[in-house]
């Protein structure tokens, strides 16, 4: 696999799945078992996301989606076209979210990207 797809996954995959996968390996000294429980662990995860998707409840996640993704189109339309020395200057500007937000956007949206991205890799690799 070239270098750069190899870096895009390793940045696309990771996470709050990352964090998990180095702390097992720091806990566990046993090779072997370590790995077995990175697997249970990585299909409970995958699980659960995939039951988040497909449940009744599978509109729920659009109601952290929905708000921030406008945001996150509008800062990039902002960012291309209207900014002070773009194409179309405008005085007003789009407002960045709060300090916690920002970074819990983030998680949000990586966690549910990350859940349906590792269950479609999984399900090629069987």
């Amino acid at each position: 696999m070239p270098p750069f797809i190899t870096s895009f996954l390793s940045w696309l995959l990771s996470g709050p799945l990352d964090q998990i996968f180095k702390t097992i390996d720091g806990a566990i000294n046993n090779e072997t078992q370590r790995d077995q429980i990175k697997a249970d662990l990585a299909k409970s995860y995958l699980t659960t996301q995939a039951a988040i998707l497909t449940g009744r409840g599978w509109f729920f996640p659009l109601f952290f989606i929905a708000p921030a993704g406008m945001w996150f189109a509008s800062v990039c339309l902002y960012s291309m076209l209207w900014c002070k020395g773009c194409a179309f200057p405008q005085p007003w500007t789009v407002a960045a979210l709060p300090a916690p937000l920002d970074q819990w956007i983030g998680a949000i949206i990586g966690s549910l990207f990350i859940g349906k991205a590792g269950e479609q890799i999984i399900a090629r690799l069987k």
